[in-house]
């Protein structure tokens, strides 16, 4: 029996123009409560964005693994969160200087998500797509917090170059370039399967017990974390091949409907 739902939102959840549809989540929504069914948003995005982005159609009953999954949040609460080191992380930012200077690197401390303040404009409206809580700092070595992750967006789309290049942090980071054009970056050994295993662990919800949905290269471990676990249809082929499934694309409600048919079959039985 599906009793925990975990998707990832770009590329998976949204659809290309980053929105889903609304009145197909409400009716899904009311079929996952009927059956206590949990669904939780796996995501890069900041947690408060998430809250934003359901708004409408309720978010206090959502469980959200956001901050490229190094953060629980349910009810306003953190649940669990896993910090990458100040020192570790400021040493990979300015590596990551030195090898382009054109990068947008978002540092993400607990507090808010912080650009630098020559970031071009059309960056920074791309970054509070992702981001509720925007500041701007002259130099990030000036950061004293610890970080929830750190990403790197390269319009370049030089990420799976640059992110070899990073192998000598590989033992005190997470680091995976989750498409060509983005590199996310997190505490040792946290990951999508990681946060969702923390996630099952409090709620007493096995893999077995488990959907989950995505598209990227940062979606291959999330493959391992249900025992039903689906790939878009615009999934990345190494995804495609890590998942039991392929269902319809983002562009084709593929979550919501794959959802709305396999729990209907549950509640049938």
């Amino acid at each position: 029996m599906i009793k925990l739902i975990i998707s990832d939102l770009d590329g998976t959840f949204l659809n290309s123009q980053s929105k889903f549809d609304e009145n197909l989540y409400q009716e899904v929504r009311q079929i996952m409560h009927r059956q206590n069914v949990i669904f939780a948003p796996c995501t890069g995005k900041q947690c408060e964005r998430v809250e934003a982005l359901f708004k409408n159609v309720g978010s206090e009953d959502l469980w959200i693994l956001g901050d490229s999954a190094t953060r629980i949040k349910h009810k306003d609460k953190y649940m669990y969160e896993s910090l990458l080191p100040n020192t570790i992380g400021k040493k990979i930012i300015a590596k990551l200087q030195s090898i382009h200077q054109d990068f947008t690197i978002i540092a993400c401390t607990q507090t808010a998500a912080i650009i630098s303040e020559d970031t071009p404009a059309e960056s920074e409206k791309m970054v509070q797509g992702s981001y509720e809580v925007v500041e701007k700092i002259a130099d990030y070595q000036e950061i004293n917090d610890d970080f929830v992750k750190i990403t790197v967006y390269d319009g370049k789309l030089r990420s799976y170059e640059v992110a070899p290049q990073l192998a000598e942090f590989e033992k005190q980071a997470y680091i995976v370039a989750s498409e060509a054009a983005w590199i996310d970056i997190t505490n040792f050994g946290v990951h999508k399967r990681h946060t969702v295993e923390e996630l099952q662990q409090i709620l007493q919800i096995s893999s077995q017990e488990t959907m989950v949905f995505g598209d990227g290269h940062n979606d291959l471990e999330l493959m391992q974390a249900g025992e039903f676990s689906f790939a878009m249809r615009n999934a990345f082929e190494e995804t495609k091949a890590a998942a039991k499934y392929i269902c319809k694309s983002n562009d084709e409600n593929g979550v919501l409907l794959t959802i709305k048919q396999l729990l209907s079959l549950q509640e049938e039985n």
